[in-house]
């Protein structure tokens, strides 16, 4: 009994070891062009598939902050990219708007041959999936908001001062900002996020910012395709946060989680890639 018990133990170690093997072999970069740049993608799932599941990272970070979200939809195409500027993408001296980005979206789901997507934005990624919207609403199946802003995050001049030691001294204001993010993070990802955050170029980081809170500001109208916002408990969000986005996406689903900070992807993975699916499932947003 005992040597079946070892060796039935061996099997399930080989069988577990022969799937994570599997996986890893499965995302192997690909590249898109854009610009006369490339951008880099992992395309998982059935390639016949021409809808997927699109993630779309927070500012400075890389496809990796999605490293065990984009793994766990088995039954959906996925496509996960490192935005132009970001990771292993080609970084241009470019202005680096909402727009730029999310035309750098659609170029990565032409080369993957994907022509409707739910398209899942952490932070920096809401305002660009908002955009890939109003440009491709033909294309945009759902968003998914990730601790993101579809608002403006208050008075115009006050934020241009808050973020002034940012685009005054890039290094040690990212550092600053970036430190100040991860006070309330897990202790386990702080590393990974600040090591992440931090590696991308002061022009990248400086446009992209200036561009972001630009475009809070721009008049957009309403989102008509069904939207999930999982959000973070902080006092940086309003109150009354869950009805002013219902106002912009009536077709809302909102989950407000506590113990989680801005990278909540990273620390509830689980937890949050069990929304997603239930939010697709429930939608029936993906064949």
């Amino acid at each position: 009994m005992k040597n079946k018990a070892i060796i039935y133990s061996f099997l399930l170690i080989s069988l577990f070891c022969a799937a994570v093997t599997a996986q890893t072999v499965d995302v192997k970069p690909q590249w898109a062009k854009y610009e006369g740049s490339r951008v880099r993608y992992f395309d998982l799932g059935d390639k016949k598939s021409k809808e997927a599941l699109v993630f779309v990272h927070c500012w400075t970070c890389n496809v990796e902050f999605w490293r065990d979200n984009y793994k766990a939809f088995p039954n959906h195409r996925v496509i996960a990219l490192d935005l132009p500027g970001h990771g292993e993408s080609d970084k241009p001296k470019v202005e680096y708007t909402m727009e730029y980005f999310a035309r750098a979206v659609d170029a990565v789901m032409k080369k993957a041959g994907v022509s409707k997507a739910v398209l899942v934005g952490h932070s920096m990624g809401t305002p660009v999936t908002r955009k890939y919207y109003e440009l491709y609403p033909q294309k945009t199946l759902g968003l998914v908001v990730v601790d993101g802003a579809l608002l403006p995050m208050g008075q115009r001049a006050e934020v241009e001062k808050f973020f002034e030691p940012l685009f005054k001294d890039y290094n040690a204001g990212a550092a600053t900002f970036v430190d100040g993010m991860l006070q309330t993070a897990h202790a386990g990802v702080r590393p990974f996020i600040r090591a992440g955050m931090l590696a991308t170029p002061a022009h990248v980081g400086t446009s992209a910012m200036k561009n972001m809170l630009d475009d809070s500001y721009a008049p957009h109208g309403k989102i008509s395709v069904p939207v999930l916002a999982v959000m973070a408990k902080t006092e940086f969000w309003p109150a009354d946060l869950e009805q002013k986005y219902r106002d912009v996406a009536p077709d809302l689903d909102f989950r407000m989680w506590t113990g989680v900070s801005h990278f909540l992807q990273l620390e509830k993975p689980a937890e949050f890639n069990t929304a997603v699916s239930e939010f697709v499932a429930k939608k029936k947003l993906l064949k």
